[in-house]
């Protein structure tokens, strides 16, 4: 399986496609997606037994996560080098349910 960044687009494809194929696939998938007014954000491109070619694509997701540090709401490109120390610092606590007859 190979993987790719084309033209900003996220793709994965099978070994037996090469990189200039995928390219094109890209060119022509984003050429649909500009008529509709929707970014594209990722292409899976397969081949199939009968030397067909599958292409699946995907919508890029508007919704972007947003952290809260030292009191203030942003995305995480927006924070300065403090900030993303700080964030790189957290510890994650991992939740787990205890039944009273662990006890």
């Amino acid at each position: 399986m190979n993987s790719w960044i084309i033209n900003s687009v996220k793709v994965t494809a099978d070994d037996g496609i090469s990189r200039e194929e995928a390219v094109h696939y890209v060119e022509e998938e984003l050429s649909l997606w500009k008529e509709r007014r929707k970014t594209l954000g990722r292409v899976e491109i397969k081949l199939l037994e009968d030397g067909e070619v599958e292409i699946k694509s995907f919508e890029k997701s508007s919704i972007k996560r947003v952290r809260r540090i030292t009191g203030y709401l942003s995305t995480v490109d927006r924070f300065n080098d403090a900030k993303r120390a700080e964030l790189a610092d957290r510890v994650t606590h991992e939740y787990r349910e205890v039944l009273l007859s662990d006890i």
